[in-house]
């Protein structure tokens, strides 16, 4: 490589950042290494695979990131950005130059979803490097006081930074605007985060804000116009595949299964290797009954998982539903096995067995599909089980009352309802549950007095806390969050109670943590809270050095527990 640039006159200090070079080949490593000396750079580590890239992602903030889409055996570059990205483990002011000799359109448009600084068609030259580099990274540094606040979950400090900042740096702001309308959106507060979008729209129609718009009419139940919004952005752009994602989920909510499917079909024809678009895409063709088309999902959701963070069971699950349908009841067997030895865990055991059950009782098998029941009833009986969340107990309810069996789903769908006690929508999907087994009048009298348990529960350590007994009610609510580990108010009340003892009392490091787990849990089954965002900051300002002690905290919290996969998220808040 030869220089054509002075880094000198870009102004920017190369000498003290950090970079990680990932690349298979050890002689690219070799050049690019020299490159970033060339240009003053001290602190220089290599990966030669996506696995040890992520390892080194893990321990150190980076403040270059040069990645080859191609890295052999494992993770491609691709899956090391999307993992990164999910895990939060690059800072907004941090800069990934994807480095590839891919020119297709699958793998650019594959690596451009989750979002790279830039994409370069190698070979490159050190002039070609040093000039991407300066570029962007000088567009990057305005979030730089932004990245203290983002590392600490406090994104509505954050959020407020970014509007600072387009005041000092108004060349920039529509950069800006967009990271502020995203924290917002993940700081719970779409309304915000809206006034944003149609901000920038009156300058511009960029299609990032009329689709981040489109996602709030949604959430808020107007698909029709949200559908409009997206169909606009794909007239004007047929590549900005997120619209189409989107257009997908939009006729999903208004139950319109066969247009969603015709979106799925053209989404994953443009973009194949995203395992959600692949998974709903398998799920949705599995709904209408085109098996074919499920079959192929499903196994391209398994190749593309393999080495991605999003790896799911759902696709091992769907795939023996679709072998169950071809009444090849022994692949699916085979398959079910296969997710319960790759994933473990009770939650996948159980979620295996009740698709067993479904598997054998769809192919006509009746009496291995009671077997199957009755041994879900004898895992549902042991006390040391953790419960299953909201979408497998509704799953397992139905197959139980299919094969005869009436205590055991009655008391799942009563445990979802003391879970969900406010979340009209879901109960009716419970009381639909009820009239499908011929319970309709039983199933109302059982989600009422469920309900109001639910809520006596709570509201006695509401109570508590009202009357400033805020040691009994942090006891109180510890007992609640067991008996209802999956409500949402129960677990956001018991945080605020955590947070008021600590206001009242004092800074205790032990109660510190104990809020953080709630609130951590809380953004696990159900991310985007508007309280999430709000609690994280009231604890920021309690610890003794603002923000820090709740972000190890958090750290610390999702170093032991991992990041959780969509397949197991609860989706009943």
């Amino acid at each position: 490589m030869t220089t054509t640039s002075n880094p000198a006159e870009s102004g920017i200090d190369w000498a003290e950042k950090r970079y990680l070079i990932i690349d298979d080949f050890v002689g690219i490593r070799q050049l690019l290494r020299e490159s970033l000396r060339n240009l003053g750079a001290k602190h220089i580590d290599q990966a030669s695979s996506g696995g040890e890239a992520m390892v080194l992602l893990s321990k150190t903030r980076y403040d270059v990131v040069l990645c080859d889409y191609n890295l052999g055996d494992g993770k491609n570059g691709q899956q090391v950005l999307e993992e990164a990205r999910i895990r939060n483990l690059m800072l907004p002011s941090s800069v990934w130059l994807m480095v590839s000799a891919e020119k297709s359109v699958e793998s650019v448009m594959g690596a451009a979803e989750h979002q790279p600084d830039a994409y370069i068609i190698k070979p490159i030259t050190e002039g070609v490097l040093l000039t991407r580099l300066n570029r962007v990274w000088l567009k990057k540094q305005i979030f730089r006081e932004i990245d203290q606040a983002f590392a600490d979950k406090d994104y509505l400090r954050a959020a407020r930074l970014c509007e600072e900042q387009i005041a000092h740096h108004p060349l920039h702001a529509i950069d800006l605007h967009r990271m502020r309308a995203t924290l917002l959106l993940k700081s719970g507060d779409p309304d915000q985060a809206g006034a944003v979008y149609e901000q920038v729209l009156q300058e511009r129609e960029y299609n990032w804000a009329r689709c981040g718009l489109g996602k709030i009419r949604m959430a808020n139940g107007d698909a029709d116009a949200a559908r409009m919004m997206f169909q606009a952005v794909i007239t004007d752009n047929r590549f900005y595949i997120d619209a189409f994602d989107q257009l997908a989920e939009s006729f999903q909510q208004q139950g319109k299964t066969e247009e969603a499917f015709d979106v799925l079909q053209k989404a994953a024809k443009l973009s194949p290797n995203s395992v959600p678009r692949q998974r709903a895409l398998g799920t949705t063709a599995l709904k209408l009954g085109n098996i074919p088309v499920a079959e192929k999902a499903f196994r391209k959701c398994i190749e593309i998982g393999e080495f991605s963070v999003r790896k799911t069971v759902d696709a091992y699950l769907g795939l023996a539903r679709v072998c169950g349908q071809k009444n090849d009841t022994k692949e699916a067997i085979r398959l079910l096995n296969a997710a319960v030895h790759q994933f473990g865990g009770d939650q996948v055991t159980l979620r295996a067995k009740i698709t067993e059950g479904l598997v054998y009782h769809e192919s006509g098998d009746f009496r291995r599909a009671r077997k199957s029941g009755d041994e879900l009833e004898v895992m549902l009986a042991d006390e040391n089980r953790q419960r299953p969340d909201t979408e497998t107990c509704l799953d397992m309810a139905t197959l139980l009352f299919a094969v005869g069996v009436k205590e055991a789903p009655v008391n799942l769908l009563c445990y979802v309802t003391r879970n969900n006690h406010d979340n009209a929508p879901l109960l009716d999907d419970v009381q639909k549950i009820f009239d499908k087994a011929r319970m309709a009048d039983e199933g109302q009298e059982l989600i009422k007095s469920a309900r109001q348990e639910a809520a006596d529960l709570m509201n006695k350590g509401v109570l508590l806390w009202k009357t400033g007994k805020l040691t009994e009610a942090v006891e109180w609510m510890r007992g609640a969050r067991k008996q209802l580990p999956h409500n949402m108010r129960v677990l956001f009340n018991s945080a605020q109670i955590l947070i008021s003892h600590l206001q009242e009392n004092g800074y205790q490091r032990g109660l510190a943590d104990e809020a953080i787990g709630v609130l951590m849990h809380v953004d696990a089954i159900a991310p985007g809270q508007q309280r999430f965002a709000q609690l994280m900051e009231q604890l920021a300002l309690l610890a003794p050095v603002s923000g820090v002690v709740a972000a190890a905290a958090a750290s610390e919290y999702e170093a032991a527990n991992g990041p959780v996969p969509e397949s197991t998220r609860w989706s009943g808040a």
